[in-house]
């Protein structure tokens, strides 16, 4: 069973920055699409950012120009990264990484979560005024 494990969280500043990574494992194909949720207390999760086995990106409005989704694909696994710029008290929740494998590209986001059979444990990101 595909595992998903997350790291890299904290707190800091508005107008700070960090750095997520999930290390994406046990899984066999090589088309997928993978990326970035968060929700926050009360909220819906939401899409942050994504990225298919074609290097194809997507971005939520409110994080573009902002984050950036990037991944070190190896043999065994996939390791993708979150940079997080210019961070707003708006970006606080937790973030958790995900896969939707099997498919090249990502699909849009109603579908895409009901895909979703595998999700990460989560990591918080909190941004202060």
């Amino acid at each position: 069973q595909v595992q998903l494990v997350e790291s890299g969280g904290g707190s800091v500043q508005a107008g700070g920055s960090l750095r997520l990574m999930c290390v994406v494992s046990r899984y066999t194909t090589s088309t997928y699409c993978m990326g970035w949720f968060r929700q926050a207390p009360g909220k819906e999760r939401e899409g942050v950012a994504l990225i298919d086995s074609n290097r194809g990106t997507w971005y939520a409005n409110s994080v573009k120009g902002r984050f950036t989704i990037s991944q070190i694909n190896t043999e065994n696994k996939n390791t993708l990264y979150l940079q997080m710029n210019s961070l707003e008290p708006e970006d606080t929740a937790m973030y958790y990484c995900a896969a939707d494998l099997g498919i090249p590209y990502c699909m849009d986001l109603p579908l895409l979560r009901a895909r979703i059979k595998s999700w990460g444990q989560g990591t918080q990101v909190t941004v202060s005024s």
